[in-house]
């Protein structure tokens, strides 16, 4: 085996630029196939873990207010009173983990002010399972309490860039006042910066910083609003397979409760889920098929370099098999040139995916990860190939006779 391995490095060395040409060609495959695997790897974690800030089992359920019927009353409210939220969690809905309104008014974005400080944020009036429902950490202070929704309290929990506007960076906002509209409240809790820098550059968050929000008591804001409507029902589904389940008892329920007077809207993270997946395998499939053709290319390049490799040294196959070499010594022989071929040409292409990765985190912005099992299946891949393209030279070298060999030249 040492003999065998000597004798193909010489071997590819006699031919440095016909081997160099097709280690290019595998390089240039491997490298592909990892930037393929870094980039729908990265990017598939990217995209849920910036999903999973919305709740990846969360829905949202709301009036549907372009109904189809013209000629219908159209009746006031949002179709969600106080009571059917109160109904919905007492009788309904057994694939429904929890559940919270969400009140706003139509003019949401409030201006926000402590002392001589404004904030331009959202202001919502939620439950206290709203944080959980949608992915919130609180980062200092406390959630909400039963007597904060039951009491009316005049209490916020505040956004992280809402915090830094209102009170600076280093100011803690905790038991600090606030006020909009002529209301006035008492910070109890900050949350923690959501990032969603990925699904921004992408416009999936439409200009909407989270980060910027103020929540109350969702009792607390119907009674500044004179009015007992919810706008949306967030819920938190038992699991990603019942989400349709979920939103099917919500909505039936509300249906029936308003003697379907109302019609509703019903979303879910389950469709993002499904684009995100199903983009992410296009650029697999469609990337991988280039990466493929490229491998291919450098196989076809080792298959020409070993078939020339035999018609050169058909006089040595003839007088190493006179002397007492074996057909699987010549195949052997043979065949480890194309596998040296392609191990350093799946080398060099790990390198040089590994620089193309490097290049994109300092263009991009983002930290980028390798997909190891892509890798290993290219470093294989690369194998099978130099074992392909070199088994059909080297096996029709191990056939030769003798005496056909040495009459050649």
């Amino acid at each position: 085996m040492k003999e065998i391995l000597q004798q193909a490095f010489y071997a590819i060395r006699e031919n440095r630029v016909r081997t160099l040409m097709s280690i290019v060609g595998i390089a240039v495959g491997i490298a592909a196939v990892m930037t393929i695997g870094i980039i729908t790897q990265s990017g598939k974690r990217f995209i849920y873990e910036e999903l999973s800030t919305y709740g990846l089992n969360s829905v949202w359920v709301y009036r549907k207010w372009d109904e189809s019927d013209p000629f219908s009353a159209k009746r006031e409210g949002s179709g969600i009173s106080k009571a059917d939220y109160i109904a919905l969690q007492e009788n309904c809905c057994p694939d429904v983990l929890t559940m919270s309104p969400v009140v706003y008014p139509e003019d949401w974005e409030k201006r926000i002010r402590a002392g001589n400080n404004f904030s331009k944020s959202s202001v919502e009036g939620v439950d206290i399972a709203f944080l959980r429902i949608n992915g919130e950490v609180i980062a200092k202070g406390r959630n909400f309490r039963r007597s904060d929704v039951n009491n009316f309290s005049s209490v916020a929990v505040i956004g992280h860039k809402a915090k830094i506007n209102l009170f600076g960076e280093k100011t803690n906002a905790i038991g600090k006042k606030i006020r909009f509209d002529g209301n006035q409240l008492t910070v109890i809790g900050v949350l923690k910066e959501k990032n969603r820098d990925f699904l921004s550059s992408i416009g999936a968050t439409q200009g909407y910083d989270e980060n910027e929000r103020v929540l109350v008591p969702y009792t607390f804001y119907q009674q500044v609003l004179g009015s007992k409507d919810i706008h949306t029902l967030r819920a938190e589904a038992k699991a990603q397979h019942v989400v349709d389940n979920a939103l099917s008892q919500i909505t039936d329920f509300l249906k029936r409760r308003n003697n379907h007077q109302f019609a509703y809207e019903s979303e879910s993270m389950k469709a993002w889920i499904q684009t995100t997946n199903s983009i992410m395998t296009s650029i697999m499939l469609i990337g991988g098929l280039g990466a493929l053709m490229s491998l291919i290319v450098g196989g076809i390049g080792i298959f020409n370099i070993m078939s020339a490799s035999v018609l050169e040294r058909t006089h040595e196959i003839g007088i190493r098999k006179a002397i007492g070499a074996r057909p699987t010594q010549i195949l052997s022989q043979f065949l480890m040139e194309s596998i040296y071929i392609s191990v350093i040409g799946g080398v060099v292409g790990i390198l040089l995916g590994i620089l193309i990765m490097v290049a994109l985190i300092l263009w991009s912005g983002f930290m980028l990860t390798p997909a190891w099992f892509v890798i290993v299946v290219a470093i294989v891949f690369s194998i099978v190939v130099g074992i392909c393209a070199g088994y059909f030279p080297a096996n029709r070298a191990a056939k030769m006779l003798p005496a056909d060999a040495l009459r050649q030249n």
